[in-house]
């Protein structure tokens, strides 16, 4: 089985998200095409999606203009999978605390940008998350902070009695970046799960 996976690559960690969503293709002896979306079209024939981070006012400004966002959204609503990290859980949430950011509204919570700090205060940590046997080696960097979540949201994991990662039906938002690690653990938990039980 192929799994068609559509990383956004209008800004940010497109190429270790690709890599990263091939090694969790590998583990389950399945392959993974991963298409770079920069403009509307792709999306329909995705079978998961990833948003990177990034910087979340570009982002946003670009998914919009190029015909992408609404794309994400149909994605969303036919239940099929999303990982979004950092940036990109600041565009699928429904309020950014920043009039820049024209959200996705696919996930029910509220974030602050750049909360933990500046690049200089970027760190990694061992993150229990649910779903996974052992720690996550989680890297924040100038990560976003969840502080809303709405009724229909489940807490993956939180760092400091703060929400990081969470889930809403077929979407997953995590504050830290999992592609910068060596671990696709996060991949796997998002998209082949899901894609390989209807297979």
């Amino acid at each position: 089985m192929t799994v068609r996976a559509g990383v956004v690559a209008v800004q940010g960690d497109v190429s270790e998200h690709a890599a990263a969503i091939r090694q969790a293709a590998e583990a389950h002896g399945e392959t993974a095409e991963v298409v770079e979306i920069r403009h509307a079209g792709a999306v329909p024939e995705c079978d998961v999606l990833l948003l990177p981070g990034g910087e979340s006012t570009t982002i946003s400004r670009l998914v919009h203009r190029e015909g992408i966002a609404a794309e994400i959204q149909a994605h969303a609503e036919a239940d099929k999978p999303i990982l979004a990290t950092c940036a990109g859980l600041i565009l699928v949430s429904t309020d950014a605390h920043d009039d820049r950011v024209d959200t996705l509204d696919l996930l029910d919570v509220t974030v602050k940008r750049n909360a933990f700090g500046r690049q200089r205060d970027s760190f990694e940590a061992p993150l229990g998350v649910t779903g996974l046997d052992d720690p996550f080696p989680a890297v924040f960097i100038r990560a976003p902070v969840i502080d809303e979540i709405g009724e229909g949201v489940e807490v993956l994991a939180s760092w400091d009695d703060d929400p990081v990662a969470v889930r809403q039906g077929s979407v997953i938002g995590l504050s830290f970046h999992p592609e910068l690690t060596d671990d696709s653990r996060l991949h796997d938990l998002a998209f082949f799960e899901s894609v390989l039980a209807e297979a």
